[in-house]
């Protein structure tokens, strides 16, 4: 495995970086071989993107073992579809949406790693063309108006709007905390069930987002943690190691809200390559051996838009977190 981080302000491409500082400066096509087979990370993040442009800090990582595939439409699940709302669920390693600065990339270029907005819109276009028989190049794929979204590398539950005014409403709901979302997650060690009111601030002083002693600047963020279960490990020498499963309840919806408040208790989320620790202080290892970060959208809860009925769905952790919980204690 071999890491170097960019020094310098060119904003090269990650192939021609690559080529930089790999040894015996490789051809352009080995280059790209390489890419395409996932071997490479950018902040811990799998880029199969050749024209990937690369900032000053930022960190490459060649590995020795091939990235999981990206996630694709046929991972995402629709959980319910009507004339107002879409409520879906998301895969781990999936962002719910591109960026602006990449919507017109080409839809090979987007669909190498796809997004969320742009799955569900196929998925819900190809179920519509079946029911009316059509081709497939006859399908219109509806337009979604994002109303939340959630981690990249979270899964689970959020909703999307079908039109301007739907989307309002449920965003409304939202600010107005009538909506409710929790999440599972997982934890190494214990904690006492407990609610967490911070000051987010974008930079906390190492580049993160973080919380704030000054209560007169940032954004109020509430978050309330209560214990399902706790795991407990056992090693060969006889040392028992703790994990807790957790329910956490958002009070508002901060960037990275679990995943900070977690940190900073000195619990990170086990598979948080990003938040490892209260700022200041070492960060702390985890030694979970798991394979994706451990924070599930389990619940959502909201008024429907235009009819008088509450919206109320749940999904558990999806299969493979499922299995690995199951065998923590092995």
């Amino acid at each position: 495995m071999q890491t170097f981080k960019i020094e310098n302000d060119d904003k090269d491409t990650i192939i021609k970086t690559m080529r930089q500082h790999l040894p015996d400066s490789p051809s352009w096509s080995a280059v790209k071989k390489i890419l395409y087979a996932r071997f490479v990370g950018i902040g811990g993040v799998l880029c199969l993107d050749e024209a990937r442009r690369l900032s000053r800090g930022e960190v490459v990582t060649i590995h020795d073992k091939p990235f999981p595939a990206p996630p694709k439409d046929q991972d995402v699940s629709i959980h319910h579809v009507d004339g107002d709302v879409v409520i879906v669920e998301k895969p781990s390693r999936m962002e719910t949406l591109r960026r602006n600065s990449d919507a017109n990339w080409s839809w090979e270029r987007k669909n190498r790693q796809p997004t969320l907005n742009e799955c569900v819109p196929r998925l819900i276009g190809e179920h519509a063309a079946a029911k009316r028989k059509s081709e497939k190049n006859s399908q219109r794929f509806p337009k979604l108006h994002p109303v939340h979204r959630i981690d990249r590398d979270s899964s689970g539950l959020l909703v999307f709007a079908r039109n301007k005014e739907a989307q309002t409403t449920i965003i409304h709901q939202f600010a107005q905390h009538s909506a409710v979302r929790k999440y599972l997650a997982l934890i190494p060690g214990k904690i006492e069930d407990q609610t967490i009111t911070s000051q987010f601030i974008r930079n906390r002083g190492d580049g993160l987002r973080g919380s704030t002693t000054d209560t007169s600047i940032g954004e109020h963020a509430t978050t309330h943690f209560k214990t399902l279960q706790v795991f407990e490990r056992v090693d060969e020498q006889g040392k028992s190691q703790f994990f807790s499963e957790l329910e956490c309840s958002l009070e508002t919806g901060r960037t990275n809200q679990i995943r900070i408040h977690l940190a900073e208790l000195g619990h990170p989320i086990c598979g948080d390559i990003k938040y490892r620790g209260p700022f200041g202080k070492a960060p702390v290892e985890d030694d979970s051996q798991i394979f994706r970060m451990a924070l599930h959208a389990t619940r959502l809860t909201f008024k429907h838009p235009t009819i008088d009925k509450q919206m109320d769905f749940t999904t558990p952790w999806p299969k493979k977190m499922q299995q690995y919980l199951a065998n923590i204690e092995s």
